[in-house]
């Protein structure tokens, strides 16, 4: 990554995002995130945490500015393109995102499956080396309401890192246990190694002032924007 230019995996431009049918204040967001960029924002508000989430997915349009995703504005994107483009962001979310009548270990490959070409075989042994790294002893075959929250932690990381995603989401509270952090950070290292950006919103203090967790950048969501965790209040 060092000595070339890096280019923007993600450009929110003075964009204005405010939850639909809502009349709260709209917050303002003035973020880049390029290609092996490790970014920690603490949001402190669960609401506006997943207002974030959403918009930068492309899934709540901006009411002025512009949200770009690889160079791409959501807004100008046809449904079909942008859920092809969504295939590229890996996502660990606070709870929930699975499929409830397949099994964990379908509802970890789906993603890949549906928007990329790689072999099935190749998905599986990829996916069996994440497990092993956080935890489990392979994709479990059940469905997701039978498991423990804590092997539905381990696959939700699985699922967000496989394949080669260009944008890592991570939210607060996905990971729980101190057990995943390690791992987590690791496989963090190597998607930003093949420039993936990874955008971890976090809940903890302590995360966003662990010198140990190598963060490009440290921001904190406070009233209507996003402000360096240094001049936080």
């Amino acid at each position: 990554m060092s000595g070339r230019e890096r280019t923007a995996v993600l450009a929110c431009e003075a964009a204005a995002i405010a939850a639909p049918g809502t009349d709260r204040a709209a917050i303002v967001l003035d973020l880049q995130i390029a290609a092996g960029e490790l970014v920690v924002v603490d949001a402190a508000d669960p609401e506006q945490e997943r207002l974030l989430a959403d918009a930068v997915c492309g899934l709540v349009a901006p009411r002025a500015g512009r949200i770009a995703f690889l160079g791409r504005d959501w807004q100008e994107q046809t449904l079909e393109y942008a859920n092809a483009l969504r295939g590229r962001i890996g996502h660990v979310f606070r709870s929930g995102g699975w499929v409830p009548y397949l099994s964990l270990n379908d509802n970890v490959l789906l993603q890949q499956l549906h928007h990329t070409r790689r072999r099935y075989a190749d998905l599986r042994e990829q996916a069996a080396r994440l497990a092993a790294r956080f935890g489990l002893p392979g994709l479990p075959l059940e469905r997701p309401a039978e498991l423990p929250a804590l092997d539905l932690q381990r696959a939700a990381c699985v699922r967000a890192f496989l394949g080669t995603p260009s944008l890592v989401i991570v939210e607060s509270g996905a990971v729980t246990s101190e057990d995943l952090l390690v791992p987590l950070v690791d496989t963090m290292r190597e998607a930003r190694d093949r420039d993936a950006a990874i955008l971890w919103l976090v809940d903890q203090p302590r995360l966003l002032r662990d010198s140990a967790l190598p963060a490009t950048r440290r921001l904190r969501l406070r009233g209507r924007e996003l402000v360096d965790a240094g001049r936080a209040a």
